[in-house]
């Protein structure tokens, strides 16, 4: 998911997602250790999305301070 994409969404929206990609993320490193994954780049973006989201949100909290 691009960061343009996720800016647009609520902190609502953000924290349901993050909640969902890391369920996500948990599930494909099972099925990589039983060695059931075939698109490992599924975990890698899975995981750059998280960051990007976690970043986003610690933006909008110090925007929020000042």
């Amino acid at each position: 998911m691009d960061i343009k994409e996720l800016k647009e969404k609520t902190d609502v929206e953000l924290d349901r997602l993050l909640v969902e990609l890391r369920n996500k993320t948990r599930e494909q490193r099972f099925r990589l250790a039983s060695r059931q994954l075939t698109g490992v780049r599924q975990v890698r973006d899975a995981k750059k999305t998280i960051a990007r989201i976690l970043t986003l949100k610690k933006q909008r909290a110090g925007a929020a301070k000042a």
